[in-house]
């Protein structure tokens, strides 16, 4: 990505939380712990808050941004339901026994506008309840469950956030569903010991605690909505320490090469 690229994107996402200011008052709202795995009763909860008038309202001027639409004529929807968002766990990271490889970060819904935008709502437990943490352009959460349930049916869909890589893993396979994650781990994929082993590598000194996280070296962004995995930052892809601060975030996707 070039610096016209990188200040572009910079400038989109200052435009969209600019204009989301009504999700701000959430980012006072203290990170909890995520459900481990995401019921039916979890999901309800998510749908709710994705389906609330002032999310609704939200997104009317989300999709407003850069003039696309009038916010009057923008009427956004929630299409069908929530669904679980994993990423690449710390503990599975450090070699915690029994660690699978991806945890539980947020539940994402699809908004859909009337001229055709999408979004994801990425809804998350705080201490205020299920709240929309996220609102992000795009439908790379959907898209990828799709294609993970289609190359390795039952397996858990994941994202490696530090550098944007998309995989599916079930048993002893990792397999890649982007080119970031082919770069990774190859077209065919690899074992998950080896998988763990090259994310040992990469990440094992970055954990939350480490002196990389202390130090505050995690690239300079902020991390995910409420299960301390860092989220896609403002621009290209970095090495980020596995450590998060719970910030709100409200942004559009990243740029891509």
């Amino acid at each position: 990505m070039n610096t016209g690229q990188l200040r572009n994107a910079a400038v989109a996402v200052l435009a969209t939380a600019a204009a989301c200011l009504a999700l701000a008052p959430q980012a006072q709202a203290a990170p909890v712990p995520q459900p481990q795995s995401a019921t039916a009763e979890v999901k309800a909860a998510a749908a709710q808050a994705a389906a609330a008038p002032a999310t609704l309202d939200t997104l009317s001027r989300f999709f407003a941004r850069e003039g696309k639409v009038a916010v009057t004529a923008a009427r956004p929807r929630v299409e069908g339901e929530a669904i679980p968002v994993n990423y690449l766990s710390p503990d599975f990271v450090a070699g915690k026994a029994g660690a699978p490889v991806a945890r539980l970060e947020f539940l994402a819904s699809k908004a859909v506008s009337s001229d055709g935008q999408q979004a994801a709502l990425w809804t998350a437990r705080t201490e205020a309840g299920w709240q929309v943490v996220n609102i992000a352009t795009g439908d790379d959460e959907f898209r990828y469950a799709r294609l993970g349930a289609e190359k390795l049916p039952g397996g858990t869909v994941f994202r490696e956030p530090q550098i944007d890589a998309w995989y599916v893993a079930r048993g002893a396979r990792v397999l890649p569903l982007d080119e970031d994650a082919e770069r990774a781990v190859g077209a065919g994929g690899t074992s998950l010991a080896a998988y763990r082993a090259r994310v040992e590598r990469a990440y094992g000194d970055k954990l939350p605690g480490s002196a990389y996280a202390e130090a505050g070296k995690a690239g300079g962004y902020d991390g995910g909505p409420a299960g301390g995995s860092p989220a896609v930052p403002a621009g290209a892809a970095a090495a980020l320490a596995l450590a998060g601060t719970g910030a709100v975030l409200l942004r559009r996707r990243a740029l891509r090469p």
